[in-house]
């Protein structure tokens, strides 16, 4: 994923001629902390686990990103992950860095009492870094509002008062927001929606197929329904189920909702996971994990466009491979900010003790991604290049005139 990300970035330094000690600048993190820390298992054992935050610029703000338990993290994922994300604020106008963390674990195999103790020891152990003002997290793979309110505790324990500015995620009893839950769902069904007019795709009985059904993306399947798209195909980490006739939805949900996957649904024909890619259809929304795309498996798709609602399950090898079959793809930096941008808006309200009701967060968040939707189909427009290389050239430009504004100290 690091080696996508500065791909990604070395191609758009050498578009917008970036000037080279700025490239160099931000091919960097600002500040990489890894921790190792003991937990006590609810047999007495004790097991040492590592985490990481890294912080990839201050140049907008204060930072901002997830944090995720993951079996395979390392240092290098969350490297790329603080990158875009510094790339997704200033493309759509957050005055944050970006910063991502967590912690090398399943927590699957952990009870809740072990999970508890692990966020409250990994979040003293990155205590130094956090902050309203300075870093402030949000929930990633496998992380939720209840660890985030656990770090939020923590935090504020040590501090001797409440601080709910010091996360975002939150559940509403703690300074959480209205309209968290489904934000990154309705900014990703938001874009493809303008994706679809733009690039002449009828709602009207177009095919939509699911890499990821998951939270977020069975919402975004329900609101791309509810415009008359007929979703032929989704998978998760249990199975794929294909019906050329369309899927039904309600029926999908239950019986995920009762079987913990789509394993065996019987309205529709089981299809192998990694197919779902290449099954006949108008849009592909790539909401599973990173690197589901690749060289391998890009000229077999069948879609004319891609959103990607996932961080980075594209490769850069298989990016130029669908750009030179005419297949549009929504970058990640743009498809998935809407989770990021109600995050904007909780850290707000939690400054000022003053919330806003839902109407006014939809309002507010379908405004962010309009205006970041266009300005990323004009710049493509006018460069005539692909979605993804006008998003980072217009993040890149931000990020790199704040940079230069600020100076080097001393």
């Amino acid at each position: 994923m690091y080696e996508t990300a500065l791909a990604q970035l070395d191609d758009v330094a050498g578009r917008l001629r970036l000037d080279p000690d700025l490239h160099a600048f931000l091919r960097v993190p600002k500040r990489e902390l890894t921790v190792t820390f003991p937990v006590r298992t609810d047999d007495g054992t004790l097991r040492m686990f590592t985490g990481y935050r890294v912080q990839h610029t201050l140049a907008m703000g204060p930072v901002k990103g997830g944090i995720r338990f993951d079996e395979g993290l390392s240092l290098d994922v969350v490297r790329a992950l603080a990158m875009w994300t510094t790339w997704k604020c200033a493309l759509v106008g957050l005055p944050y860095g970006g910063a991502h963390g967590g912690v090398v674990v399943n927590p699957r195999n952990l009870s809740t009492h072990e999970l508890e103790r692990l966020t409250r020891r990994y979040a003293c152990e990155i205590n130094i870094l956090l902050g309203p003002e300075k870093d402030i997290p949000e929930p990633d793979f496998a992380t939720d509002e209840q660890i985030m309110a656990w770090i939020m505790d923590a935090y504020s324990a040590d501090a001797g008062y409440s601080v709910p500015g010091v996360v975002t995620g939150k559940p509403l009893s703690v300074g959480g927001t209205m309209g968290w839950v489904d934000a990154r769902a309705r900014g990703c069904s938001q874009v493809i929606a303008m994706g679809m007019q733009r690039f002449g795709i009828s709602a009207e009985n177009c095919r939509v197929a699911f890499q990821g059904f998951g939270k977020s993306g069975s919402i975004v399947a329900r609101i791309l329904a509810e415009r008359g798209c007929r979703v032929v195909a989704a998978s998760d980490s249990g199975g794929a189920t294909w019906h050329p006739d369309g899927l039904e939805l309600t029926a999908l949900a239950q019986h995920k909702a009762a079987n913990g996957s789509l394993e065996g649904f019987p309205d529709g024909r089981r299809i192998d996971a990694d197919s779902v890619v290449e099954v006949e259809c108008d849009v592909l929304v790539a909401a599973a994990k990173e690197g589901q795309i690749t060289a391998a498996n890009a000229r077999s798709i069948k879609a004319r466009l891609i959103a990607e609602m996932a961080d980075s399950p594209t490769t850069f090898e298989a990016d130029t491979i669908l750009s030179q079959r005419g297949i549009h793809l929504i970058p990640d930096i743009l498809c998935n900010a809407g989770g990021l941008t109600v995050s904007y808006f909780e850290w707000v309200q939690d400054n000022q003790a003053l919330f806003w009701d839902e109407d006014e967060i939809r309002s507010r968040l379908q405004q962010t991604m309009d205006t970041a939707c266009n300005a990323v189909f004009e710049r493509a427009r006018a460069e005539k290049c692909t979605l993804r290389r006008a998003a980072l050239m217009i993040a890149v430009e931000r990020i790199g005139h704040a940079v230069s504004m600020r100076g080097i100290y001393p």
